[in-house]
């Protein structure tokens, strides 16, 4: 027996139809155009075409990292590297010495990417970063203060400093973005993140200047770099990178259902006070231990979302999964560029990611500015 409020809808729509009444769509329903939402919202092949040349590009990428450097290999070389038991040729041992630089440029830019769609998933705020909330900042300062205050060495104290740092820089942006009229808002929320990375920022300086020998150690870090990962530090942080990862792609599909507002998510079931905690929980963990190895990397979890976006739509399932895949294939071609461009040196990823990611933040802030006029 049908219940009485779909009899009394099957009854509307008959008379509406007797009557000859074509019923529309309700006003403020579906997109609106200009709302930036999904450009490839029904097209399911878009993200098809999308996943492929990702994981393309991935395999070119990583050729490439293994290939190029302060000496060029052949493809015959870096094949011999791994067929045979023991390197045989200086450009075989090359090649296995940058199989861990190769491996964790490729997890790093995918943990950097998802990092930032969960960022802007969780705020709503197209313009969220690790590096614009001033996330990676606190992550550094923590770094810093051991090195100066406690000594430290290994890197399993820097990925716990530079976690505690990330998590609670986390929490102070969102605090004082959160004061004064309307709470945390996306323009609060960036401008709160840009002072605290200005004060942190200074806080470094502060502590590095009357101490050379700590500035010795920290002015390559500071930069972001991928030089010199070995297989000892990429394990020390995968566990991290790892439950991140797992955090962050759990929560996605109750992140589709925030972004219809708080008060639609929670009618529909979703607990948005603690999908936000592990959102943020996860975003944090995995920009917090790469940045504990590499350094304060930026951009890449600014760039890869918005990329993502254009091709997927807002289905954060699958910004997050391809986030993770154009993370990686854009650190790693970052790092490459950076070997062929800074021989017989090399410029570091970070530099190259600001490079190329200072336009792009350019670009979305004159985009979001006319939007909202």
């Amino acid at each position: 027996m049908p219940a009485p409020a779909a009899s009394a809808a099957a009854s509307v729509e008959g008379d509406a139809s007797r009557r000859g009444i074509r019923r529309g769509p309700r006003r403020g329903s579906g997109p609106r155009r200009g709302s930036g939402i999904a450009h490839g919202a029904g097209m399911p092949w878009a993200s098809t075409v999308a996943a492929l040349v990702g994981l393309v590009a991935l395999v070119l990428c990583a050729a490439a990292s293994l290939a190029f450097g302060s000496r060029d290999v052949s493809l015959g070389e870096v094949v011999g590297a791994f067929v045979g038991s023991e390197p045989h040729s200086f450009a075989e041992l090359a090649v296995r010495e940058r199989v861990p630089r190769t491996v964790f440029a490729l997890l790093a830019g995918g943990a950097l990417g998802v990092s930032g769609a969960l960022m802007q998933a969780v705020t709503r705020n197209p313009l969220a970063d690790p590096g614009i909330l001033g996330v990676n900042t606190g992550a550094s300062l923590f770094v810093v203060a051991g090195l100066a205050f406690f000594g430290i060495n290994q890197l399993g104290q820097y990925v716990w400093l530079a976690l505690l740092g990330a998590f609670l820089t986390a929490v102070f942006v969102y605090a004082v973005s959160s004061f004064g009229r309307g709470g945390s808002t996306p323009v609060k929320l960036a401008l709160a993140g840009a002072a605290t990375t200005a004060a942190f920022s200074s806080l470094i300086s502060a502590l590095l200047l009357p101490r050379i020998d700590v500035m010795n150690v920290f002015r390559f870090w500071q930069v972001g770099s991928v030089g010199g990962v070995t297989w000892t530090s990429l394990l020390a942080i995968l566990p991290f990178v790892l439950v991140g990862l797992g955090l962050g792609l759990a929560s996605t599909p109750a992140l589709n259902a925030l972004a219809l507002g708080d008060e639609v998510a929670k009618g529909l079931g979703v607990r948005t006070g603690w999908l936000r905690l592990v959102a943020a929980v996860a975003g944090v963990l995995l920009c917090g231990a790469v940045t504990a190895v590499a350094g304060p990397i930026g951009f890449v979890g600014l760039m890869v979302p918005h990329a993502v976006r254009l091709l997927t739509g807002p289905d954060q399932r699958l910004v997050a999964l391809l986030s993770a895949l154009y993370g990686g294939v854009l650190l790693t071609a970052a790092d490459v560029a950076g070997r062929v461009v800074g021989r017989p040196g090399e410029l570091e990823v970070g530099i190259v990611t600001v490079v190329l990611g200072a336009p792009v933040l350019i670009a979305i802030v004159r985009a979001y500015k006319v939007r909202s006029l």
